[in-house]
């Protein structure tokens, strides 16, 4: 399974459009309120526990703002459990950037932290089976989505159509049979490429044995189903359980012998963590 890195190009794009969406030409409340040259000094607060994402997204939008903003206290890293309360980070700015980018910079944070805590638990629930996510993400933003998993301990799935072979049901529908399916894969791609191949049932299991594949996925099958089928599968190939899974089902999930469960709720419905941003310091004149 691949886990990829956030780019310097992917968070600069991500950054800009939430810049131009929020601020524009400027905001005109702080403009008109405070003086130009101030400066302040801020923190960010946790409200819940959480797990951080995002940290280093949010400091490269205030150095975008204000280059010269200084980061006094950051005693945690993206992938860090933060109790409630704590102090994620402390920093001096442009008194007018930081207000504007404050909507910006919590949205980021909020959202991937939001995230990460989410898969955390769901981590700690699905132990030894490793977790994944799914192609079920915010267009555009998918990147992000994926990288605040790996920082709550889940892996990434496919990224793309592009970048993995899963022969779902409508290919094996659409091909006539999952040797059809299969056997059209290894004609044009060879050995070169894992084939992983979705069964609804026992006997869908048993034709894909016979064709070999590198992993099983069990989409939407009963906890019985799924230990007969892991049984069946007796170690020839892994096992991804997929389809309605929730952190309840997940304690007998762990006991089933699989490799991987994957969630689409990760990034679909992850609610966003509270984190405040409060100013520290009374407003100076550089």
């Amino acid at each position: 399974m691949l886990n990829k890195p956030l780019t310097a190009d992917d968070i600069e794009s991500l950054i800009n459009t939430a810049l131009d969406e929020d601020i524009q030409n400027g905001d005109i409340t702080t403009r008109n309120i405070i003086s130009e040259g101030q400066l302040c000094e801020a923190e960010l607060i946790a409200k819940d526990s959480l797990i951080l994402s995002g940290l280093e997204i949010f400091k490269a939008l205030f150095l975008k703002l204000d280059s010269e903003t200084i980061f006094l206290s950051e005693p945690f890293h993206d992938g860090d459990s933060v109790q409630k309360g704590s102090k994620i980070i402390r920093f001096r700015c442009d008194a007018v950037k930081l207000l504007e980018g404050e909507r910006s910079g919590l949205n980021i944070l909020q959202w991937l932290s939001g995230i990460a805590t989410f898969t955390g638990k769901f981590v700690e629930r699905a132990h030894p089976v490793t977790v994944l996510d799914t192609r079920k993400t915010t267009p555009g933003l998918r990147v992000f989505e994926k990288y605040a998993v790996c920082c709550g301990g889940g892996s990434n799935h496919r990224f793309g159509l592009y970048d993995a072979v899963m022969i779902k049901d409508n290919h094996i529908k659409a091909a006539g049979s999952i040797f059809r399916a299969v056997e059209k894969v290894r004609e044009a791609l060879g050995n070169k490429n894992k084939i992983e191949v979705e069964t609804q049932n026992l006997d869908e299991v048993q034709q894909a044995l016979e064709q070999k594949v590198d992993i099983i996925m069990l989409d939407n099958m009963s906890i019985d189903m799924i230990r007969d089928s892991v049984k069946l599968i007796d170690g020839r190939a892994e096992v991804e359980i997929s389809g309605g899974v929730t952190l309840e089902s997940l304690n007998e999930i762990s006991q089933t012998g699989a490799d991987f469960v994957s969630v689409g709720a990760l990034t679909h419905s992850a609610p966003a963590v509270d984190i405040s941003m409060n100013i520290v310091t009374s407003l100076e004149i550089q």
